[in-house]
C-alpha cells in the first residue's frame, strides 16, 4: 500500500511540474509580416498617425510587436523634400543608438542624415524604398518605411520622443519656425499654416538649404 502511495505521489509531482513548465515557457517571437496601415486622425490640418512617436529630427517609430519597431521619415520632412533622389540605409545587424545616423538621403544634390528615433539592431531594410526613393515622400507612414529595428529599450527611448497629445503642437511649432525662416530668407515660399509647400528644399538657395537642414534635421 505504501509503495502504491509513493508511486501516486510521484506521478502527481511529475504532472504538476509538466503543466507549470508549459505555463512558464516563453512565447516564441513571431516574424515581422510587413507594415500595418496606420490609423490616421486629422487635427488642425495635420494627418497624425496614431501610436507613432517622433524624433526631433523628423523621423518616426512605431512598435510592431515583441521587440520590433519600424522607423521612417515624417510628413513634415516628406513635404519639405517633395522628391528624394537617393537613399542609403545602414546594413542589417548594425547596432545604432538613438539620435545616430541610420540612413542618408540625397535631395536636389544635397545630402543629409536621418537620425534614428530608437536604439537597437537593424534587422531589415525596405528595399522597395531603396529602389524607389520617392516612396519616402509619397507614403511616409506605411510603404515608405525605412528600416526595422529590434529595440529592447523602446519604452525608455520613447520617453525622449514626441508622442500623443504633444505631436500636433510640435508640428505647428515646426511650421511656424519654418515660415519665419523662409519669410526672412526666401519670402516667396513662406505660407500660413499647414505643411510646407511641397519641394521647398529643392527651391531654395544652397545656403538656405543648409540652414533648414541644420534647424530641422539636426545635421
Amino acid at each position: 500500500m505504501s509503495i502504491l502511495f509513493v508511486l501516486l505521489m510521484f506521478l502527481l509531482i511529475l504532472t504538476i511540474s509538466y503543466f507549470r513548465t508549459r505555463k512558464e515557457a516563453p512565447a516564441q517571437p513571431q516574424p515581422w509580416t510587413g507594415p500595418q496601415a496606420p490609423r490616421i486622425e486629422r487635427e488642425y490640418g495635420f494627418a497624425i498617425p496614431q501610436d507613432y512617436s517622433f524624433h526631433p529630427g523628423h523621423t518616426w517609430v512605431v512598435k510592431e510587436g515583441n521587440e520590433n519597431t519600424r522607423v521612417g521619415l515624417d510628413s513634415f520632412a516628406a513635404n519639405l523634400f517633395g522628391k528624394v533622389d537617393q537613399i542609403e540605409i545602414v546594413g542589417p545587424n548594425r547596432w545604432i543608438r538613438q539620435g545616430q545616423k541610420f540612413a542618408t538621403i540625397n535631395v536636389g544634390g544635397t545630402t543629409l542624415d536621418l537620425l534614428s528615433p530608437v536604439e537597437g539592431v537593424v534587422t531589415a531594410i525596405n528595399h522597395d524604398v531603396v529602389q524607389e526613393p520617392n516612396l519616402l515622400t509619397r507614403d511616409p507612414f506605411k510603404d515608405g518605411w525605412v528600416a526595422i529595428v529590434k529595440s529592447p529599450d523602446f519604452v525608455f527611448n520613447q520617453k525622449n520622443l514626441v508622442q500623443g497629445s504633444m505631436v500636433v503642437p510640435w508640428m505647428q511649432n515646426n511650421v511656424t519656425r519654418l515660415n519665419a525662416m523662409l519669410g526672412q530668407l526666401s519670402p516667396a515660399l513662406a505660407q500660413d499654416g499647414g505643411l510646407p509647400i511641397s519641394g521647398v528644399m529643392a527651391r531654395v538657395s544652397p545656403d538656405v538649404r543648409e540652414k533648414l537642414i541644420k534647424e530641422f534635421f539636426l545635421n
